[in-house]
């Protein structure tokens, strides 16, 4: 009988045992409890000396993942597994995560550093009212090109890209929406329209761009453009910026008759579990100084007013990545279009990334 009582007393120290690293498994992999949050973000967008500083605070241990594109973070999500309490997409997807309910709604009484953003970046189109987001960081698409390798060339329009001069030396994102956004744009029409005539105007406007296409890249365009391996690139603003940390040779603009404004934004998903902390976390990374400190690291535009004040002139004064009213008034946010015509958009994309392969 003892030892039958000694095999039971271990086989409850076993279990006692497999639950307590099941329970450190869960936590280190995202399993949110009150003294854990879990942060999914975009890689390297956000200076790590503020979690250990939110941490030092609040006394929450912060669990950080990274993603690498909207659609690969909706799909994570969408699956579960993962209780992630702190969510950093961009303003399409949360169009499509709203629709979706994958979204709890913000308690503004939480978050009292909200009234620090500049009023031009709330309430927009995807989130009226700002009841799921707040913006995190701002940008814009444009062209950054470099004068020496373009002997002189200024872009005042999309329009330049076409000119004959630029055979070959022309870097493109790898990303439907832009291109085909470029060609719309540069018609005269909205980067978000659905007219399947406009939408095959701008196609066949694009294959004429063509012979001036070196590559359709991804992440290496920085690198590329930064070691003047390229004369031209269609880039976004946080990406100038990098580019030309790396190499002062080259300018940004952004043509007048139109582009893209982005923004990327904080939401709680429904996956949260330690929703008190979460609203903690967005207050915390709202804080001006917080805020400008982000700023300073990560490169890309704060939507924090307050935190402008924190921040050199040589940043803030930089009309190229904080353009005024008279310019974000003219930029346009991409709209979720929808699986019919996002597919429509891609296959347009598709078959423009072939005609170049061809031509």
């Amino acid at each position: 009988m003892k030892k039958v009582m000694q095999a039971f007393i271990m086989v409850f120290i076993a279990a006692f045992a497999l639950i307590g690293v099941a329970s450190y498994l869960n936590s280190s992999n995202g399993y949110s409890g009150a003294n854990t949050l879990t942060v999914y973000n975009w890689g390297d967008y956000i200076d790590p000396d503020l979690i250990d500083e939110f941490q030092r605070q609040t006394g929450i241990r912060v669990v950080y993942e990274t993603f690498d594109s909207n659609e690969a973070m909706l799909t994570k999500i969408a699956h579960g597994g993962t209780a992630f309490d702190i969510v950093i997409p961009s303003d399409y997807a949360i169009n499509k995560m709203k629709a979706e309910g994958m979204l709890i709604p913000l308690d503004h009484s939480k978050i009292p550093n909200l009234e620090h953003i500049d009023l031009r970046f709330l309430d927009l189109p995807f989130d009226e009212g700002n009841i799921y987001s707040v913006p995190y960081f701002w940008g814009t698409m444009g062209i950054i090109y470099n004068p020496e390798l373009v002997r002189g060339k200024e872009f005042s329009s999309w329009d330049d890209l076409w000119d004959e001069e630029l055979a070959g030396q022309i870097l493109m994102v790898d990303s439907a929406r832009e291109v085909v956004g470029i060609g719309l744009v540069s018609l005269g029409y909205s980067l978000n329209d659905t007219d399947t005539e406009h939408l095959q105007e701008a196609y066949r406007k694009l294959c004429g761009l063509t012979p001036n296409v070196k590559a359709i890249v991804g992440d290496e365009i920085k690198m590329l453009l930064a070691n003047e391996e390229a004369a031209v690139g269609v880039v976004w603003s946080g990406d100038a910026a990098i580019i030309m940390d790396e190499n002062d040779k080259l300018d940004y603009v952004i043509p007048p008759e139109g582009s893209m404004v982005w923004f990327d934004n904080i939401v709680i998903p429904t996956t949260a579990r330690n929703v008190e902390g979460a609203h903690q976390f967005i207050n915390f990374m709202l804080d001006p100084a917080d805020a400008a400190q982000n700023t300073e690291y990560v490169g890309y535009a704060t939507p924090n007013a307050a935190a402008l004040e924190h921040l050199p002139e040589e940043i803030t004064g930089d009309e190229r990545f904080y353009p005024g009213p008279d310019v974000t008034d003219n930029l346009e946010v991409l709209a979720n279009l929808g699986k019919r015509m996002l597919g429509y958009y891609n296959e347009l994309f598709l078959e423009f990334k072939m005609h170049r392969k061809r031509a």
